[in-house]
């Protein structure tokens, strides 16, 4: 049976070799993007193991025996937005650890650089950046120290006399632990936060495949079923026309599963280039194993086979099954249960968010498949809805005829708009939630005094600001003292307001002051501050303030890159040895901002992979409809109905379904990211900008397009020839 199977899928004409190669390349697109989801979650993975070594001394290992102390001080600075990571070390004997990438440790006076610092080393003035490595590049790091192509990552040699001075600590072994399961661990992945992302991600990809695939397996259907009742009228077995059904869907998925992997392949390059940790992958990082291989190229066949036994099982009921069929009972409005069970479990955490990023993917995980789910299933009873409102004011011919035929079936109305539904949904979600999050997290706006102050977090004295004012570019440097009263909840820095009154852009003291209480870097956070603010009085004089610990330096630039990097280096120069090296506020929300940049491509992903396979879905859907109706078509063509009528009928009955859940989805995607947004990080939804808008739109605007792009054939399959009984 499995060749006649076979040979049924190969040789019946034009029309089987149309629907295999439909359903292959659905189940090929599904493949496709599981497998590149799974490499995505693999490559977090690897990514964070070579992130273990950034947590030397942080780890809760056991001293390594028979190994030399090595003196280790891990340092960051900032270069342009990006983060270089700076680890300075000093041999105490031969057998002191040797980091990952390396040969041998440098000696005090030479260093080495990953490929990415290198280069820019290479292109920048060295007053602006190369001046912070004094000494002689001896090596570049090898791809075992780099959690990221673009990784800036020093490894100094230093004195153990100098870095004993500073501090540092001293280890006997290199950090290996994964940072995910690592405690006290300080560099790395939240990999719970990753794969709540990447499942999210998962499901709004396979929703739309899933349902193309059963929409392309439909394609059809009424013929084969017949075929199938055939051969059941002739003797064969239910079991034997099982086989035969499972034959022809595990042959077109099997075909699909094989080239779904070639997608992959073809997928790995641009998807390592997609930074949602902050950072690009290594495209090696990108891999399956033999676990998730096997899972896909088998699983995904057999599902198939299991799907079409399913959809066949009226004639294994009875060969005169397929004549059997009569209105369905309407939906009902219990379906709508599950929809707002999703919106209520979400809006149960508004208030008890979970500690734990593990307990985060059980609260708001299943809160957005429930919704997903639950607009599959309320769907049909909307349409139902839509479909005897707009019959309460139908007068015409073709408003009729399409809000009885809606009415009398709305779950296969549904069915042809159910994938652009959940892709509506994914969007709304996607856009609400990173949109609200750039407008309170977001990037400053560009020019901002935020952007032009650097800000230096250390214990300064006034030998710099000679140094630093010098640069060319920097209009002031002013020095923030310690609040010695900052425990009774006032600001925590006082300035001179003979300094002050030399930076007149952060402000000005009270009338008659000679102190004021500040914030540390002068400007607060989302820049609160400026020329207009007055800062309150703080009751010392001038040398009381010059008697106080010094908190901070603070310099402004006209903001170029060039006198940013010059100052920072000034500062770096003067005031080695410090974890926490002069930064911008957007050096500071840097990293952020790239994680941000990446969760905006993978909704951008989300978005242009969704739409067009909802809309493939649809497309399909359409035609399978109108491929199954023609007869009844071709009739009323004979009793002289209009091929007009006709088509209004065929547009109608897609298109109010269409409109109708589409406002329902996007009700329910900023509802669902309201919520979430409320509960994860207690902010409120923030209105999208008119891209989304024409995001929707234009998505709306191709499906009635697509729509209407199947109309024209409405008049090759409803001629006389098709009225006639076979």
């Amino acid at each position: 049976m499995i060749r006649f199977g076979l040979r049924l899928t190969m040789a019946g004409g034009r029309e089987a070799v149309g629907r295999l190669v439909i359903i292959a390349t659905a189940v090929a697109l599904g493949v496709g993007l599981l497998l590149a989801t799974l490499a995505g979650i693999n490559a977090v993975d690897e990514q964070n193991k070579r992130y273990a070594w950034f947590n030397t001394g942080f780890e809760d290992t056991q001293p390594q025996t028979g190994a030399a102390p090595l003196w280790w001080q891990p340092s960051q600075s900032y270069f342009d937005g990006g983060t270089i990571v700076r680890f300075d070390v000093a041999a105490t004997g031969p057998t002191s650890p040797v980091p990952p990438g390396v040969d041998r440790l440098p000696a005090a006076g030479e260093f080495y650089v990953s490929p990415a610092l290198r280069d820019l080393i290479a292109r920048t003035p060295a007053d602006q950046l190369g001046d912070r490595f004094a000494g002689r590049q001896v090596g570049v790091l090898g791809d075992a120290a780099l959690p990221s192509p673009e990784s800036l990552i020093a490894v100094v040699g230093r004195t153990a006399a100098d870095l004993e001075a500073a501090g540092a600590k001293q280890v006997t072994r290199i950090g290996v632990s994964d940072p995910a399961t690592c405690a006290r661990c300080v560099a790395g992945n939240p990999t719970d936060a990753m794969a709540l992302i990447l499942s999210v991600v998962a499901g709004a990809l396979i929703f739309p495949v899933l349902i193309f695939i059963g929409t392309a397996t439909r394609l059809t259907a009424a013929r084969r079923e017949q075929r199938f009742a055939a051969m059941r009228l002739v003797g064969a077995t239910p079991r034997q026309v099982s086989v035969i059904a499972a034959v022809e869907s595990t042959a077109a998925a099997a075909i699909g599963t094989a080239v779904g992997f070639l997608v992959f392949v073809a997928l790995r390059g641009p998807l390592a280039a997609v930074p949602f940790t902050g950072v690009p992958f290594y495209p090696a990082d990108l891999t399956l194993t033999a676990t998730d291989a096997l899972l896909v190229a088998i699983g995904v066949p057999v599902a198939a086979g299991v799907a079409a036994r399913l959809a066949l099982r009226r004639v294994r009921v009875s060969p005169l099954g397929v004549t059997r069929r009569v209105t369905p009972r309407p939906p009902r409005a219990w379906r709508l249960v599950p929809l707002l069970a999703g919106v209520g479990e979400l809006a149960w955490f508004v208030g008890r968010r979970p500690d734990t990023s593990t307990g985060q993917i059980a609260a708001f995980l299943p809160g957005f498949l429930l919704i997903m789910v639950g607009l599959v299933i309320a769907g049909p009873w909307l349409t139902l809805v839509g479909a005897r409102l707009l019959a309460r004011r139908a007068h015409r011919p073709a408003t009729i005829i399409a809000t009885r035929r809606l009415a009398d079936n709305p779950q296969a109305a549904f069915r042809a708009v159910s994938g652009l539904v959940l892709a509506l949904f994914v969007t709304s979600v996607a856009v609400g939630v990173i949109t609200t999050i750039v407008a309170n997290r977001g990037p400053q706006h560009s020019g901002s005094l935020t952007d032009t102050t650097l800000s230096m977090w250390t214990e300064p004295d006034d030998e710099a600001a000679p140094a630093v004012l010098a640069v060319p570019g920097v209009r002031s440097a002013t020095l923030v003292r310690e609040n010695p009263d900052r425990e009774g909840g006032v600001m925590p820095g006082v300035v001179a307001c003979a300094d002050l009154a030399r930076a007149p852009e952060y402000g000005r003291c009270a009338d008659g002051a000679t102190a004021a209480y500040v914030w540390s870097d002068l400007v607060g956070y989302r820049e609160k501050t400026g020329a207009h603010t007055v800062w309150p009085a703080a009751p010392y004089t001038a040398a009381q303030v010059a008697g106080l610990p010094a908190m901070a330096y603070v310099v402004n630039t006209d903001g170029s890159t060039a006198a940013i990097e010059r100052a920072r280096t000034v500062l770096m120069a003067a005031y080695p040895d410090r974890f926490r090296t002069p930064a911008t506020q957007y050096d500071i929300e840097n990293d952020f901002t790239r994680t941000l940049a990446g969760w905006q491509q993978l909704a951008n992903v989300v978005i242009l992979a969704s739409l067009p396979i909802a809309g493939c879905s649809l497309a399909v859907s359409v035609a399978a409809g109108l491929s199954e109706r023609k007869r009844p078509f071709a009739l009323l063509r004979l009793t002289g109905v209009r091929l007009r009528t006709l088509r209004r009928v065929v547009a109608l009955e897609s298109a109010v379904p269409l409109l109708l859940v589409a406002v329902v989805a996007i009700g329910a995607g900023f509802g669902a990211a309201a919520l979430f947004l409320r509960a994860q990080l207690d902010y409120a939804l923030t209105a999208p900008g008119a891209g989304y808008y024409a995001t929707v739109v234009a998505g709306l605007a191709a499906s009635l397009a697509i729509i209407a792009s199947t109309l024209p054939w409405l008049r090759r399959v409803t001629g006389p020839d098709t009225a006639r009984n076979d």
